[in-house]
């Protein structure tokens, strides 16, 4: 990184934006290491989002699940997933390659919470581990609050792939309240972040572009970003009620208003839809109290 926590991507946004100040304070939670609580946390997670780069270069995220247990932390740096991905997942190779850099994010509807770890991937006997490189916590602003039901008992793998989303893919974007964003910056590694809001805040205008509104959030503005340094990015939707997932990868860039405003146009390269058996399958949202506030 160029400037302690941040490289030079999200230093220009932090310094356009006008919130240099906070972002240094906040980015002095950002570590290496991971804390009790934080190795508490993730032991008991069924889940966890990865971002990262195929062996083509486009970027992806994806989710991985399992009993909780299946996430831990086996070193003050270093976590261990066991198992991986669904046969045909985009990024089923790029984790079981050694040197892959990962952004993860484990986030439990029950409570709010989040975690955020980035770093390089080893290949192991029973999956994979990461070496931490970036350890954070993040507010539960605009995170929605969901209960677990039981498991999807059944599955096709992947259904469709195409290059545009389907009529049925463009209304389940528009519904959804949730979705996961990986970006990448070279040298400097993978993220994986977080987006929710009201159903209806993610935009579709045609079966190839999409955009969100860019809400106020902690400051460091990782994912804008990276945006600015390398426009690639990977979007998971999840299929809280069903267990099915919706994976596109494209390329997106920021745009600022003259009022403040910013949003995140994204632009459809490729479209991942499956449905696998397993999947933890999570009741209807309680909306979070922060979108009755949302700065757009």
């Amino acid at each position: 990184m160029s400037s302690g926590a941040y490289h030079a991507g999200p230093l220009a946004v932090q310094e356009r934006v006008g919130v240099r100040d906070l972002a240094e304070h906040v980015g002095r939670s950002i570590g290496a290491g991971i804390r009790d609580v934080a190795a508490a946390f993730l032991g008991l997670q069924p889940h966890l989002v990865v971002g990262a780069a195929d062996g083509t270069g486009r970027m992806w995220a994806s989710l991985l699940t399992g009993a909780p247990g299946f996430v831990r932390a086996t070193g003050p740096d270093r976590i261990a997933v066991a198992g991986g991905l669904p046969a045909g997942d985009p990024l089923e190779e790029a984790l079981a390659t050694a040197g892959t850099r990962v952004g993860t994010i484990a986030l439990d509807p029950r409570t709010r919470r989040r975690m955020r770890l980035n770093g390089t991937l080893e290949v192991t006997g029973r999956g994979f581990a990461v070496r931490a490189e970036q350890v954070f916590s993040n507010c539960p602003k605009y995170l929605q609050q969901r209960h677990p039901l039981d498991l999807a008992a059944e599955g096709a793998g992947v259904v469709r792939r195409g290059d545009a989303l389907t009529p049925g893919q463009v209304r389940a974007v528009r519904a959804a309240d949730t979705f996961f964003v990986a970006t990448t910056a070279e040298a400097d590694g993978a993220d994986a972040s977080h987006r929710g809001g009201l159903p209806g805040f993610v935009e579709v205008s045609s079966p190839t572009e999409l955009a969100w509104p860019d809400y106020a959030g902690n400051a460091m503005f990782l994912t804008l970003g990276n945006l600015a340094a390398d426009p690639r990015a990977g979007l998971l939707f999840p299929d809280w009620e069903s267990g099915a997932l919706l994976q596109l990868s494209g390329r997106a860039e920021t745009e600022y208003g003259a009022d403040g405003e910013r949003r995140v146009r994204f632009h459809v390269e490729s479209v991942v839809e499956s449905v696998h058996p397993g999947r933890l399958r999570w009741s209807a949202p309680e909306y979070s109290p922060h979108l009755g506030s949302t700065t757009r």
